[in-house]
């Protein structure tokens, strides 16, 4: 049987499961995905209570459970460190982080430096316009599982990207220049594919268009499977 003792954790959803217990999904620092049952975490205990409160997503903490196979038992939790919860208008960001993770990791796959670039990206949602720090976590997330996207190089001719021009980005090979735009074709400006590639984004315009090519290639890696929380952002877009 497997003990796992104080391991940096985040909760990336829960769910009831009987009467007073909980499942939860945790990314885990060295466990990658790991699902544990807390029983009795919805009792009406003083210490149950406790508990819920601290078993949330966007809390940094220190999980401990037991257990082998598909699901532990959930044998204690603390926080990591001081809290500071996200604003109320930054929480569709962090649960769209966690959609994310949730479905593009496979369970107790270990992905140490996604857990570092997730903590580093609710710190950064909670101090800065999100905008920039979403666009970076795609970004690296798609290095991170290997489907990284091109951005330096011509993929025909292998010339520098010009920022100047405008291309069309072809998923398996890269970006290719492209001199007249036909009705319906999708194109990006040099200067975005430039300004991703050196992780910039400093302008408003650049970072729209980055968001268009990072969804085709995350659309790419989710093969078809649609993220609630995308459809939340868009409403409230919509209703601004």
């Amino acid at each position: 049987m497997a003990n796992v003792h104080l391991q940096p954790s985040y909760v990336l959803h829960h769910r009831p499961y009987r009467d007073t217990s909980r499942i939860l999904e945790l990314f885990t620092r060295d466990h990658g995905r790991v699902s544990v049952f807390a029983r009795g975490a919805r009792g009406g205990s003083k210490s149950n209570s406790s508990l819920l409160s601290i078993l949330q997503p966007f809390n940094r903490l220190l999980v401990s459970w037991s257990g082998r196979g598909e699901a532990g038992q959930l044998t204690g939790a603390e926080f990591d460190g001081a809290m500071m919860p996200l604003p109320p208008d930054r929480l569709v960001h962090g649960f769209y982080l966690n959609e994310l993770l949730l479905k593009l990791f496979a369970r107790h796959d270990s992905h140490p430096d996604v857990f570092a670039l997730y903590s580093q990206t609710l710190d950064q949602l909670k101090r800065e316009d999100p905008i920039r720090p979403l666009r970076l976590f795609e970004k690296r997330l798609l290095d991170a599982i290997g489907y990284g996207l091109a951005l330096e190089r011509d993929a025909r001719d292998h010339e520098p990207i010009d920022p100047d021009a405008s291309y069309h980005y072809r998923m398996e090979q890269g970006p290719v220049r492209i001199e007249g735009v036909a009705e319906g074709t999708v194109v990006y400006s040099g200067a975005t594919l430039l300004s991703l590639g050196r992780e910039e984004l400093s302008d408003a315009a650049v970072c729209a268009d980055a968001r268009r090519l990072l969804r085709a290639a995350l659309d790419r890696c989710l093969e078809g499977r649609e993220l609630r929380t995308r459809q939340v952002m868009l409403a409230l877009r919509k209703g601004k």
